[in-house]
């Protein structure tokens, strides 16, 4: 049987919120800051929430490093907002094409683990879940941003969390990292993972390409194209 531990980003990869994230952020650190102009130039993808709140109390002259006590309670605060902007009449949740069905049929495929990957808070990633009418129940193991700051630590803290699963950790080809930024491809160099990346965020096929993905998809409408790329043999040696 072929083992795949399969860790999704969420915006930009299964679904995008009408920039209810940025709203509930901004929203978080105003009372800190006051003047929150400074803000509109911070990209979000392919970040923490821990990190885009430390480079957003910099971009206003605040210093904090993203693990900081003061991070992590405006983080709490933001999840809060993130709540009832999604809950908005105005706020809709759309989903990437080709996402329910590719999670449909990688449930039926023997061996496959779906996991989490993403720089949400646990609790964010949640939110933004049912808000697109997915249950967070689905994936089975998860790293957050609530785990780490620093994205690229979070392969290695899903691995060893389906160790109960595998009866291992993890590792190569066996952990299939799925996103939509070069941050996303990047991430799992430490552990070896599969990068699979996908245009439906705002990265190109091109701008992804470059970045040396296992795979690149525009988007995952071709659900047995997607799980061929996820099943394909390593062309390394060892488990996978």
């Amino acid at each position: 049987m072929i083992r795949r531990l399969v860790l999704f980003d969420i915006d930009g990869t299964i679904l995008l919120t009408a920039d209810a994230g940025r709203r509930a952020i901004v929203a978080a650190l105003a009372d800190e800051v006051g003047d929150t102009a400074a803000f509109g130039t911070i990209r979000f993808d392919g970040k923490t929430d821990p990190q885009i709140v430390a480079e957003m109390l910099a971009a206003a002259g605040q210093h904090e490093p993203c693990e900081s006590p003061r991070v992590r309670a405006l983080c709490d605060r933001y999840v809060g907002l993130l709540a009832r902007e999604l809950e908005r009449p105005t706020t809709s949740t759309t989903l990437m094409p080709g996402v329910r069905p590719l999670l449909d049929r990688l449930e039926r495929e023997p061996g496959v683990v779906l996991g989490l990957l993403t720089g949400n808070l646990a609790d964010a990633a949640a939110l933004k879940l049912r808000s697109g009418g997915i249950a967070p129940e689905r994936f089975r193991v998860g790293a957050y941003g609530s785990d780490a700051g620093h994205r690229p630590e979070l392969p290695s803290i899903a691995a060893r969390r389906a160790e109960p699963i595998f009866g291992r950790i993890p590792h190569g080809a066996e952990v299939v990292i799925i996103g939509d930024t070069p941050a996303d491809v990047a991430c799992g160099t430490a552990i070896d993972a599969r990068a699979l990346a996908v245009a439906t965020g705002a990265y190109s096929v091109a701008d992804l390409s470059a970045c040396g993905p296992h795979a690149v998809f525009e988007d995952l409408s071709e659900t047995e194209a997607v799980v061929e790329a996820i099943l394909a043999p390593s062309l390394r040696s060892g488990p996978g």
